[in-house]
């Protein structure tokens, strides 16, 4: 194997480890935006749960699932982050709208990480083919191909099986350390 080789070699599996790396990030971020979008259609219908009339003795959750008895007046004011942490009162539809352009620009951007993780899975599902290709050449065997470039590729990253090379081993808990929702 000449230098050029290995150094090529190398080239290969660093930029493939490097995408994997991108590709699990993106999921990660992706992962966040589609909590953040869940949040938001949450939002949304419990606002139109509200009656035009209001209600007396609502219970308004605070999270941790601690929730306080209010009344919630006809045509109520309701209180919205408008960005850098900068409140303001709007009233129900407004509110509406601006949640329904954020879930917009929300979805369009999930669209777009999720079309950018594709590509670059195919691009490293090619180049892992190609460093494979090239080892089986030097050693003589069969190379082992990662997925055929050519299928489709799959729609969300939670599809995606990427090869690594050494599987991690989890330690077990000893019984009764496990926490729980009562903890």
């Amino acid at each position: 194997m000449s230098a050029s080789d290995r150094a090529e070699l190398q080239r290969i599996a660093q930029t493939v480890d490097i995408n994997r790396k991108r590709m699990e990030a993106l999921e990660q971020q992706i992962s966040r935006l589609e909590q953040i979008r869940i949040e938001q259609v949450q939002t949304i219908e419990t606002l139109a749960a509200i009656p035009p009339e209001g209600a007396k003795g609502a219970m308004i959750p605070l999270g941790s699932g601690v929730q306080i008895i209010a009344d919630i007046p006809s045509n109520p004011g309701v209180v919205i982050d408008i960005g850098s942490r900068v409140q303001a009162e709007n009233t129900l539809s407004e509110v509406f709208e601006t949640i329904s352009k954020r879930g917009e620009e929300l979805s369009r951007l999930i669209e777009n990480l999720t079309e950018e993780f594709n590509n670059l899975e195919q691009e490293t599902l090619v180049l892992a083919n190609i460093f494979n290709e090239q080892i089986a050449e030097l050693q003589g065997t069969e190379p082992e191909l990662f997925g055929n470039v050519a299928e489709e590729t799959p729609t969300s990253p939670e599809t995606v099986s990427i090869p690594t090379e050494s599987k991690t081993k989890r330690r077990k808990r000893k019984r009764g350390t496990e926490f729980t929702l009562d903890d």
